[in-house]
């Protein structure tokens, strides 16, 4: 995101009625929602033209919401003492298991708590520098709901060559995902490419305009009449890319509030989206390795609760 520009919102339909705290976190997923209120008491928040006095102030659908980020600072990467389930690890690689909920790397709002807080302690300076000190040792990311494998490089040779891997789409990426509605054919390819949302730009969007080429294919799992349980395999990588492929097929994620309706069935908020299987060839050894992650108890307990209820289409 860049922190230098301020950013303009037109709040939908689809946020009618809510708070504008909330309505931002949400457009804003990478922002967390304190740190919109702290911006909301400092006067950094306009709505149409107008200082927004109040985080409970009601936005109305029409309404164009202004914030004027702070200027950006350097910042101080501070290694933290959190948990970490290491799935594997050497000299040159480890894979981790991220829970669902936790930030990759840091940003404005989520400067402590994240990935790379945890690695930055458990690895010490054993961590590849391509990224910089904000990334160090992320090959690639994913979003902060969606749970499972990362590969994570400790040197710059490591990096380069996984990096390469993913250019070349020959990294192995497999997801396990909970859409809305039937689909229809057993499997499928979307091929649409993806940029920054023309009409809000802190989203993405299948648009032809600056956008990069993207492929996902999937196939379905298990069906359940009002929902579709599918795996998805990543040939590009794009920001969101399974997200924004299946709600332009008029499928999103259960639990996406950003690409999907706003009221969500189960109490779930945060896409149900699991990285599961992650392959690669090691870049020392040039042996093929493949790693299987569970999902996490909040995806199998929606699990049940559909298998449970006859009727799934009235859920």
């Amino acid at each position: 995101m860049d922190n230098n520009e301020n950013i303009e919102i037109l709040i939908g339909d689809e946020n009618e009625g809510a708070r504008v705290d909330l309505a931002l976190s949400l457009q804003l997923p990478e922002i967390s929602r304190s740190f919109i209120q702290k911006l909301i008491e400092t006067g950094a928040v306009k709505i149409n033209s107008q200082s927004c006095l109040s985080k409970k102030y009601k936005v109305k659908a029409g309404d164009v919401v202004y914030i004027a980020l702070p200027e950006p600072k350097t910042l101080e990467v501070q290694a933290e003492d959190i948990p970490l389930d290491i799935v594997y690890e050497d000299d040159d690689l480890l894979v981790v298991d991220k829970p669902r909920g936790m930030v990759v790397h840091p940003a404005v709002g989520n400067e402590s708590g994240t990935l790379v807080n945890a690695l930055m302690f458990h690895c010490k300076d054993r961590l590849s520098s391509i990224n910089g000190v904000i990334r160090p040792g992320i090959v690639h990311r994913i979003d902060k709901d969606t749970s499972g494998l990362l590969v994570v490089a400790k040197n710059d040779i490591a990096h380069e060559l996984l990096s390469q891997q993913l250019a070349d789409h020959s990294i192995t990426r497999k997801y396990e995902a909970l859409v809305f509605d039937n689909l229809k054919q057993d499997e499928g390819t979307v091929e649409a490419p993806i940029g920054r949302d023309p009409k809000n730009r802190l989203r993405q969007a299948v648009t032809w305009q600056n956008s990069k080429n993207a492929v996902t294919h999937w196939k379905v799992l298990e069906r359940f009449g009002a929902y579709t349980l599918i795996e998805a395999r990543l040939e590009t990588g794009r920001t969101h890319q399974i997200r924004v492929h299946m709600a332009y097929i008029r499928h999103p994620l259960v639990g996406d509030q950003v690409y999907g309706p706003k009221k969500q069935p189960f109490n779930v908020c945060g896409q149900l989206l699991h990285a599961k299987i992650l392959g690669f060839v090691h870049p020392k050894t040039g042996e093929y390795m493949e790693f299987e992650s569970k999902k996490p108890a909040i995806f199998d307990e929606t699990l049940v609760k559909i298998r449970g209820h006859k009727g799934a289409g009235n859920l």
